[in-house]
């Protein structure tokens, strides 16, 4: 049985390089500290319609938002009660799209899988080749945007774009380890959801998933006899046309921080955001290239998440341990079987190449590279 460990305050600080969290602004972390309000305050009103609208902005999109108190995890049940009726075809190729299917399984859901091994990506022939050859047809698509385990960054444009073709079928995106750090045009590629968590690349305190929902996927929900009911589209965004608000008590101070934080985010805009994720991923790489491997099919890196091949067999374990002793830096070791075989560094939210250079350099400095 685990035994309580009380904490202290005596911990040291790490600098965060994992897959998430991520660091946070010190004025987004002060914002939480604001005196509390009602949720059914117009205060209330004024920050989660600020929120949602800024948020849209920044997306780029006209589609609906909501954001709740919850992990990006709420998500996965909540479009698949929402969109799925009995059937949904979910590609895996890494540990977290392998989750996503055993959620819609667990939720009672038919779900056909399109198999891949670990570090290959997702192939848009593969999908058509799966919606083709189904007599039944499928409710829906799932598709992990940015396989945090292996650091794939699947082509979900493209698989969007073939998706066109089947109005029937909605598309549903997890993209809970990049949105915000990898740019998309949602609409132009048929996304019906797509969903996040804030301590990701928005680089905000954990504790709020974010969702877009397209029209013809609210009218789908509407269209079912049973739903999500905390994530129900019609009660999220009935709720917030009526009063602005969310229709279950939320998580009053990371909204404060989200409000702070969606401005940083605004003032660099998107298109700079991507840009700058993009120089840290393509440094990272060459380092990767240069001292070790690339774990991820080529071509198909992500860019948020560098997993890295331990070809050198280093002990990772211990190299994680001892960089964060000795220079008080955090990076993740490999995901699950993977865990010796590969490493992770996150280059994600307000990370700069600047600072993914001190990361390298210290792990260059105690694996004696």
């Amino acid at each position: 049985m685990t035994k309580k460990q009380e904490y202290t305050g005596d911990c040291p600080d790490k600098t965060l390089y994992l897959p998430g969290p991520t660091e946070v602004r010190d004025d987004v972390i002060e914002a939480m500290a604001e005196p509390m309000f009602g949720h059914r305050m117009d205060r209330m009103t004024d920050l989660y319609t600020t929120i949602v609208e800024d948020t849209k902005e920044f997306l780029g999109t006209d589609d609906d938002v909501i954001v709740l108190t919850a992990s990006g995890t709420e998500f996965w049940e909540a479009t698949t009660l929402n969109l799925v009726e009995d059937r949904m075809l979910v590609p895996t190729s890494g540990s977290f799209s392998e989750r996503q299917a055993n959620v819609a399984e667990r939720l009672g859901k038919e779900v056909d899988r399109i198999e891949y091994d670990w570090g290959k990506a997702v192939k848009p022939e593969d999908v058509r080749d799966a919606l083709e050859s189904s007599d039944e047809g499928y409710d829906a698509v799932g598709v992990v945007m940015n396989e945090t385990s292996t650091g794939v960054r699947n082509p979900v444009e493209e698989i969007g774009d073939l998706l066109g073709d089947y109005p029937d079928t909605y598309f549903v995106v997890d993209a809970i380890s990049c949105l915000g750090g990898d740019r998309i045009d949602i609409e132009a590629h048929n996304i019906d959801c797509i969903f996040t968590s804030t301590q990701k690349a928005f680089a905000m305190p954990p504790g709020l998933a974010v969702c877009t929902v397209s029209d013809a996927a609210y009218e789908r929900e509407l269209d079912k006899e049973s739903a999500s009911w905390y994530g129900g589209f019609q009660r999220c965004l009935d709720y917030y046309d009526r009063k602005g608000q969310t229709h279950s008590t939320p998580a009053i101070p990371i909204m404060l921080a989200y409000r702070k934080q969606m401005k940083h985010m605004l003032e660099e805009g998107h298109e700079a955001r991507d840009q700058r994720h993009r120089e840290m991923a393509e440094y990272t790489r060459e380092w990767a290239r240069e001292h070790f491997g690339l774990f991820p099919e080529e071509g198909y890196e992500s860019q948020t998440v560098t997993c890295v091949e331990n070809t050198r067999d280093i002990n990772v374990a211990e190299t994680v341990e001892a960089v964060s002793e000795e220079y008080d830096m955090v990076f993740s070791s490999g995901y699950g079987d993977i865990s010796e075989e590969s490493f992770r560094i996150g280059h994600m939210g307000e990370h700069t190449v600047e600072s993914i250079k001190e990361l390298t350099d210290a792990i260059e400095d105690v694996a004696g590279l």
